[in-house]
């Protein structure tokens, strides 16, 4: 359940994020209110996974997990150069959330 709900907060922050994008610094109203939603529906998820998850682990997951996913959008939806050192730190980050969540005993709590 932890998961998903970490899951469910990613998945918010990114939309959010995206919705920053199209808001043009908050001067067009719907993606804005849509980024607000979003986030604040992000942040209540990610409060009810600190009941079960180490908030370590979840906050690393949580951001690296959004970077990642918010830096493929950006190449896929705007055009976004990823060059061989944005996707090396890419690979990176993806380890590090791999390492911190199946390898290491910190997710274990």
């Amino acid at each position: 359940m932890a998961y998903l709900l970490l899951a469910l907060a990613v998945v918010m922050e990114v939309s959010g994020t995206m919705c920053l994008k199209y808001s043009e610094g908050f001067s067009k109203l719907y993606p804005s209110a849509a980024a607000l939603a979003a986030y604040a529906i992000s942040f209540y998820a990610l409060s009810h996974c600190m009941k079960f998850l180490p908030v370590g682990v979840i906050y690393a997951t949580w951001c690296a997990v959004g970077i990642v996913m918010v830096c493929l959008l950006g190449f896929f939806l705007f055009g976004e150069k990823l060059d061989f050192a944005a996707v090396s730190g890419i690979g990176l980050i993806i380890a590090g959330v791999f390492l911190l969540n199946v390898v290491s005993e910190s997710a274990r709590g």
